[in-house]
C-alpha cells in the first residue's frame, strides 16, 4: 500500500483523506519453469576386506605362452635418435677430434689466470686502502704529535746541573755532565754491568745526558745525583744507576730508556 498526502491550504482543518492509493500490479517478463527432479544415484561403498581381496585375484593359474605370434623382445637402445650437439658450449680449441685438450689446456686456462691475477690485484689495492684507513682513523692526530714533541734550550743547563722536564706525561732528565762524569762512564767495564751498554751508545753528545726518569724496576721516579755511583738513586727499593743511567746495584733489571732525540741549530734540544 501507498498513501499519499496533499497540501490542502487554508482548508486543511476542513479536509480528510479517506481513500487509500493502491500500486498497479507487477508481472514478470520471463515465466520461469519449475526444475525437474534429478535422481541421485548412490555410491558404491568400497570394500575392504579378505572376501574383496580374494575376489579381485586371478582364479586360474598363471601361464607364460611364447610362439611366432606373442611378442617378447624390449628395445633398450634407440638407433633413430639424436644425439643433442654440445659444440655451442664447448671451447674452440676444443672441438678438433685430432688434438688431444691437454695440448690446449694452458691456452684454456691462460684468461681464467689473467682474470683471477687482475681481480686479485685490485681486491689486495682495496683492502690496503682500508686497512690503512682504519689504521690512521687510530693514530693521533697532527696536533696531538705536535705536543709530543718536547724543544729544551741547552743554555738553560748550567754544567753539572739536572733538568727535570714532563714529556708524554712522564718524567724526563735533561743532565749536563761534568768532563769528570763524562771519563769516569767511558772508562767503566761494561761486561761488569747487569745490562751492558757503552756510554757512547746511550749519548749522541758526551756532555749531554737524555733518559726518561722512571725506574725499570716497578716504575718509580729516581732521585739525580745520589746513590752509590753518583747518577740516578731510586729510594723505593734501592736501585742505584751511574751518570750514564746504567743500573749498577739493586733488583731494577734494565738501564734508564733514552727516548728518541736530535740537537737542532741554535743549541735546542728536541725530544719526540
Amino acid at each position: 500500500m501507498i498513501k499519499v498526502v496533499g497540501r490542502s491550504g487554508n482548508l486543511a482543518g476542513l479536509l480528510k483523506s479517506t481513500n487509500p492509493v493502491g500500486a498497479s500490479s507487477v508481472v514478470p517478463l520471463v515465466v520461469g519453469q519449475p526444475q525437474e527432479s534429478v535422481e541421485i544415484a548412490p555410491i558404491r561403498p568400497i570394500k575392504l576386506n579378505n572376501y574383496t581381496a580374494s575376489v579381485a585375484m586371478p582364479a586360474g593359474k598363471m601361464r607364460v605362452s611364447g610362439g611366432p605370434a606373442a611378442n617378447f623382445s624390449v628395445r633398450y637402445a634407440h638407433t633413430d635418435m639424436k644425439v643433442p650437439d654440445f659444440s655451442h658450449y664447448r671451447k674452440d680449441s676444443c672441438k678438433d677430434p685430432n688434438v688431444r685438450s691437454s695440448e690446449k689446456d694452458v691456452e684454456r686456462k691462460m684468461f681464467t689466470y689473467v682474470m683471477l691475477g687482475v681481480g686479485g690485484s685490485l681486491g689486495m689495492y682495496s683492502a690496503k686502502s682500508t686497512v690503512t684507513k682504519f689504521v690512521l682513523s687510530m693514530a693521533a692526530s697532527s696536533d696531538i704529535l705536535a705536543l709530543a714533541k718536547l724543544e729544551v734550550k741547552l743554555s738553560d743547563i748550567p754544567e753539572g746541573k739536572n733538568v727535570t722536564f714532563k714529556w708524554r706525561g712522564k718524567p724526563l732528565f735533561v743532565r749536563h755532565r761534568t768532563a769528570a762524569e763524562i771519563e769516569k762512564e767511558n772508562a767503566t767495564d761494561i761486561s761488569s754491568l747487569r745490562h751492558p751498554e757503552h756510554d757512547k751508545d746511550r749519548t749522541k753528545m758526551p756532555e749531554w745526558l737524555v733518559v726518561l726518569g722512571i725506574c725499570t724496576h716497578l716504575g718509580c721516579v729516581p732521585i739525580s745525583h745520589q746513590g752509590d755511583w753518583g747518577g740516578y738513586y731510586c729510594p723505593c727499593h734501592g736501585s742505584h744507576y751511574d751518570a750514564s743511567g746504567r743500573i749498577r746495584k739493586g733488583p731494577a733489571p734494565l738501564n734508564l730508556e733514552v727516548p728518541p732525540y736530535e740537537f737542532q741549530d741554535g743549541g735546542v734540544l728536541v725530544v719526540g
